[in-house]
């Protein structure tokens, strides 16, 4: 889904090579979207990019080639994406009471792990780095990765709706410094705000991007972020 700002630059776009056979330059995207300056038709742009309906051509001026349209401009359904977290589902009765009862601690060791919960993690406008164990909770064994330290987090937050994250739900961690675009992924912005967005790592740029138009994609100089861990599981409670 594209904000409306990001749909009509796509127009704009699409109606100048359609007409004249190259894109407009920035100055003329500027002014037809009555920005004040060129660095918001920057994160349009690659807003744009990310989403997989235009590519910038290196080595070239005005080097934008529409890749796909919307369907609000006559564009084919978009086909389902990898988006970097593909949650666990764990299928199975549930015990009777009686079975229940009589499941032994080791039993319970094999099919769950206690994980810290460390407190909240933003999903919206980060807020101060999580540093402290807030408490502990068991945590399907299924959902977790082999050979990785994990940990879980409370979201807070609605800017990862769109990819089935809500507020209030606890999100589980694999700890890791690395992630590939589309992860998503805790991320320490500054060395003191964390946050919970999709990754994408753009040359010498890091984009965090939110699963919910309302909010921006943020880009920071890829020194400014640190990636903490990988999302792998969620837990949602009724």
């Amino acid at each position: 889904m594209l904000t409306k700002k990001q749909l009509d630059l796509l127009e704009f776009i699409h109606a100048r090579v359609q007409r004249d056979g190259v894109p407009p330059s920035f100055d003329e995207m500027k002014d037809a979207l009555d920005l004040r300056s060129k660095s918001g038709i920057h994160r349009l742009i690659t807003a744009l990019e990310e989403r997989g309906f235009i590519r910038r051509l290196a080595h070239r001026a005005r080097a934008i080639e529409i890749v796909k349209l919307p369907e609000s401009m006559g564009g084919l359904p978009a086909a389902p994406k990898a988006t970097g977290f593909t949650p666990t589902v764990i299928d199975g009765p549930h015990p009777s009471p009686t079975q229940a009862a009589n499941v032994t601690p080791e039993e319970v060791q094999q099919f769950a792990r206690e994980l810290p919960v460390m407190g909240k993690i933003a999903a919206g406008v980060p807020i101060e780095a999580i540093s402290h164990v807030d408490h502990h909770m068991a945590v399907p064994s299924q959902m977790l990765s082999s050979g990785s330290n994990h940990y879980a987090l409370e979201v807070k937050g609605d800017s990862m709706i769109e990819a089935g994250i809500n507020d209030g739900d606890v999100v589980i961690i694999a700890e890791t410094t690395t992630a590939d675009n589309g992860d998503i992924v805790v991320a320490l912005v500054e060395d003191h705000e964390a946050t919970l967005k999709r990754f994408h790592h753009n040359g010498t740029s890091i984009a965090l991007e939110a699963a919910n138009p309302a909010y921006e994609t943020r880009v920071f100089p890829e020194d400014k972020v640190k990636v903490q861990g990988r999302l792998v599981g969620l837990i949602r409670s009724y």
